[in-house]
């Protein structure tokens, strides 16, 4: 069953994020397991996010998580947030196009 990620943060240091998120990319190819990933900005409050992360399955959502590249640059990401994330693990139940 398809699986998204859904990981709610905030922070005034967006330029920074995107630049561990795209260093991450980078060093995982080859080796990350999801498949689409959706960066968001909130229009009422500049500075939350939500990343919408894509995968095959549920498991191969926690292999991506367990990958030594994720783990160390989830430590720099989370080094840029205000706070600590909040994620949403969410089976994908129906997927259309419209």
């Amino acid at each position: 069953m398809a699986f998204v990620q859904l990981i709610e943060y905030t922070t005034s240091r967006p330029d920074e994020v995107a630049e561990v998120y795209a260093e991450w990319e980078r060093v995982s190819e080859g080796n990350r397991t999801a498949r689409r990933a959706l960066s968001t900005r909130d229009r009422n409050d500049p500075n939350r996010y939500c990343d919408i992360v894509f995968f095959d399955s549920y498991e191969s959502a926690m292999e991506n998580s367990e990958l030594p590249q994720t783990q160390e640059y989830a430590k720099k990401l989370t080094e840029l947030m205000d706070g600590e994330p909040t994620f949403r693990d969410l089976d994908v139940v129906d997927d259309r196009e419209l």
